[in-house]
């Protein structure tokens, strides 16, 4: 038999067998079988705690720790964040506000007026969009393209 004769009988095995159910039961399954499912789930049971349990538990409750030894309140601080304080906001000069202003205010006000189905003249839509692509101009123009000034002599790695 050629390579050739052997891969055609090989596909026409598949071909035929297309069709078979695979057995439930095979030997030849990939895993063990300790993890096959059972053919129901277990049911989850819930006991009821004994009234010693319930007793104790009552009691840890009502007494949290009296005593003052320094490594149980070591222990309760573990484990609480408390994150540091933020920076400052930088400081900006009024030009910047004035272009966050217009930048936000403009739609704001188309919103607010859409909302409230105000009636706008042609000059009040003519302003508000304006005063929105403005406010955008400004801020991109005002944006600088190199490092800031006070970022040191190291600009990290240039290739």
């Amino acid at each position: 038999m050629t390579p050739q004769s052997d891969e055609d009988e090989v596909w026409r095995q598949i071909v035929a067998s297309f069709n078979d159910t695979a057995e439930r039961d095979s030997a030849d399954q990939p895993w063990p079988d300790s993890e096959n499912l059972p053919s129901e789930p277990p049911r989850r049971v819930i006991k009821q705690p004994d009234e010693e349990e319930h007793l104790l538990m009552e009691d840890d409750l009502a007494d949290p720790k009296t005593d003052s030894d320094p490594d149980s309140e070591q222990a309760d601080d573990e484990g609480h964040y408390v994150p540091p304080q933020p920076p400052p906001l930088p400081k900006t000069d009024a030009t910047t506000k004035v272009a966050w202003l217009a930048l936000f205010g403009g739609p704001a006000y188309l919103l607010l007026s859409a909302a409230l189905n105000w009636h706008l003249q042609g000059w009040m839509l003519f302003t508000a969009v304006a005063a929105f692509i403005g406010g955008f101009v400004a801020l991109v123009v005002r944006m600088g393209d190199g490092p800031p000034s006070d970022s040191g002599w190291d600009d990290g790695a240039v290739i």
